[in-house]
């Protein structure tokens, strides 16, 4: 069976509270139980965490490591733009990832333009709200078909 975690950054804690307009009105518990659904269905184990804090992040990749996570798929949020730590991370547990964000990041502030993990990233899915993640487990399973 096929492992993969799910990684959410700082603040996706208020997803449907937090700017609906861009993020949408669908809690982050609400998107999770989906995607758990659609992994489950598809035969996939799959478990996610979210944290504010950079450094839990970090210490969840590297347990992800030693857990034999076979896929990662995260939402670095703010992080994305910042974080070395995480991008170090990622690159040290050598676990293949896709990057979802909910909104159409480089339509945004200009300064979000800069991140740290697309070109490390195997994709990167962003733009369509709670739905990015499931898009994210079905391109890992057609990875995995082919």
């Amino acid at each position: 069976m096929i492992k993969v975690r799910v990684f959410n950054g700082p603040n996706l804690n208020l997803l449907g509270q937090r700017e609906p307009g861009i993020y949408g009105q669908r809690t982050l518990q609400d998107v999770m139980q989906e995607l758990e659904q659609f992994a489950a269905d598809c035969g996939v184990q799959l478990d996610h965490m979210q944290s504010n804090s950079e450094g839990k992040m970090v210490d969840a990749i590297q347990q992800a490591g030693e857990d034999g996570v076979d896929y990662i798929i995260i939402n670095p949020a703010g992080y994305t733009h910042t974080s070395v730590a995480i991008r170090d991370a990622l690159l040290s547990v050598d676990i293949p990832f896709v990057e979802v964000h909910l909104s159409a990041v480089n339509s945004r502030e200009s300064f979000r333009r800069v991140n740290f993990f697309s070109d490390i990233a195997s994709g990167v899915i962003s733009g369509f709200r709670g739905e990015s993640y499931l898009l994210a487990l079905q391109a890992i399973l057609n990875r995995i078909e082919s």
